[in-house]
């Protein structure tokens, strides 16, 4: 098994897919950094040398906003839409569904109230 920002990667799978298990890479920034590293394709994890797992992982860790940052970022945003009380905000703290969706019969997970 190989970390890279928090993040466990299977050796047995491609390094395309497996990186997109780190948080805040998807499938195409994935690509660009094994492209831009000059990866083969179908190379799997365990294939990998020491220096080319150093070297994704300071690629990562320069150009993308990752795993704790990344969380960092959106929670500081919520915080902020909850101190200007605008509506995003108020339905965030009262933990209801914030994008339109029916309340009357469903988002029973989002409310956390207990069924009658």
């Amino acid at each position: 098994m190989l970390y890279i920002s928090g993040a466990r990667l299977v050796a047995d799978k491609q390094v395309r897919i497996a990186s997109t298990k780190i948080y805040g890479i998807g499938l195409k920034k994935a690509i660009q950094v094994r492209y831009r590293l000059g990866i083969s394709g179908n190379i799997k994890i365990k294939e990998l040398t020491k220096y080319q797992i150093d070297q994704i992982e300071q690629m990562i860790g320069q150009d993308h906003v990752v795993h704790w940052e990344l969380k960092r970022g959106e929670r500081a945003d919520i915080e902020r839409l909850i101190s200007i009380s605008c509506y995003r905000g108020i339905r965030h703290q009262d933990g209801s569904p914030l994008r339109g969706q029916r309340t009357h019969t469903n988002a029973r997970t989002c409310r956390k109230q207990i069924r009658k």
